[in-house]
């Protein structure tokens, strides 16, 4: 008989949820990116938890409609990270519907960070949950963050996350929505932007100030504005400002490999870059998270809960 684990992520800019088949490995993660007006630049956090409201119930109907066996775990994200002081409203309506559905079925939810279970994803969908068994470096690349990770799992399928570098400033999402939107493109710009960018065989790159594993993105906005404003081609400032990025992180993913023999894990929206992965071929210790599972995703909240109920 198939057993289920149910995944419940709501996020700044997604809502989504997933059913983990625990016999087969076989899974399902529907998601829908939240409405942002055009020409702006996020959400306030009233206005995604009240879509994340609406939009749940639809979804988790959609996914439940086939369920052909019991839901034996389930997982929700409940916060951005794993410290004290981590709180994010839109969380709250995923935490409401995984508490309650919970109630219904006897089951205790596990709760999760929205980090972890990006981290998560990202490793059962390289086929990689074994290096879960010892240290590992984790890049988390997104619209809200731009973080070097150093990971070991704990007890119970948390995770011990350490930032160990990074962005100091602005993401690498944040740049690149920015310069998306200052282009015109529609909020999030990531895919936009980059499809701009091979437009264009621009080789330049923003400068940017390293400092060991960590840089700051900030100076990237104003230069990237100084080239609008100077004429530059739109598909030239889309090129050079990923090329910025991507160089950031390569250069800090080298450094860091050679100060810590493990591999490195990329996860988060930005880490599905074509031009990222290009820079930094997959290799037995370098990978990132694969069947479109880089972004947002619920499949890391259910891979986390069924690990921790023992089912997977």
């Amino acid at each position: 008989m198939n057993r289920y684990a149910l995944g419940i992520d709501t996020s700044n800019y997604r809502t989504s949820c997933a059913l983990l088949n625990t016999e087969s490995g076989s899974f399902e993660n529907i998601g829908e990116l939240l409405n942002v007006p055009s020409g702006s630049l996020g959400l306030r956090q009233s206005d995604a938890l009240f879509q994340h409201v609406r939009r749940l119930p639809e979804l988790m109907e959609r996914l439940c409609a086939k369920l052909d066996g019991p839901i034996a775990a389930l997982g929700v994200s409940d916060r951005p990270r794993r410290r004290e002081d981590s709180y994010m409203p839109c969380f709250l309506a995923g935490l409401s519907a995984a508490r309650t559905a919970a109630a219904a079925l006897r089951l205790q939810p596990c709760l999760f960070s929205h980090q972890e279970g990006h981290i998560a994803s990202a490793l059962y969908s390289a086929d990689k949950l074994n290096w879960l068994g010892a240290p590992f470096l984790s890049w988390h690349l997104s619209g809200g963050t731009t973080e070097l990770l150093w990971v070991r799992a704990e007890k119970q399928g948390e995770m011990d996350v350490q930032i160990i570098g990074g962005s100091r400033d602005l993401a690498a999402g944040q740049v690149i929505d920015r310069a998306g939107v200052a282009l015109g493109l529609p909020f999030p710009a990531g895919p936009h932007l980059e499809a701009l960018a091979l437009s264009c065989d621009d080789t330049r790159f923003f400068r940017v100030r390293p400092d060991g594993l960590s840089f700051s993105l900030s100076g990237v906005e104003n230069q990237f504005r100084a080239a609008i404003q100077r004429g530059d081609s739109s598909a030239s400032v889309a090129r050079v400002t990923l090329n910025t990025v991507t160089e950031a992180v390569r250069s800090v993913t080298a450094a860091a490999q050679r100060e810590y023999s493990v591999p490195v894990l990329f996860s988060g929206g930005v880490s599905a870059s074509a031009f990222l992965k290009k820079a930094l071929p997959e290799s037995e210790s370098l990978c990132f998270a694969q069947k479109g599972l880089a972004g947002d995703n619920a499949l890391g909240a259910a891979v986390l809960a069924a690990r921790q109920r023992g089912i997977l």
